[in-house]
């Protein structure tokens, strides 16, 4: 799991990254559940987390120029 710390230590262009993998990852993961059932549910979970956590630190960074 991403802590916001890191997520603000992070620069602009790999938080876009990072969040354009982590949505992947959660696509596939709820495709996953839907279709045979998912080992690890609370990946689920943590991805959300992470995901909003880093748009969280990015909106932070464009308010501040």
């Amino acid at each position: 799991m991403l802590s916001y710390k890191d997520a603000l230590s992070m620069d602009k262009k790999s938080i876009e990254a990072k969040v354009v993998e982590l949505r992947r990852e959660l696509f596939n993961w709820k495709m996953q559940k839907a279709a045979s059932g998912f080992d690890k549910p609370h990946k689920i979970k943590e991805a959300k987390k992470s995901i909003a956590r880093l748009l969280t630190a990015l909106n932070g960074k464009g308010e501040k120029k």
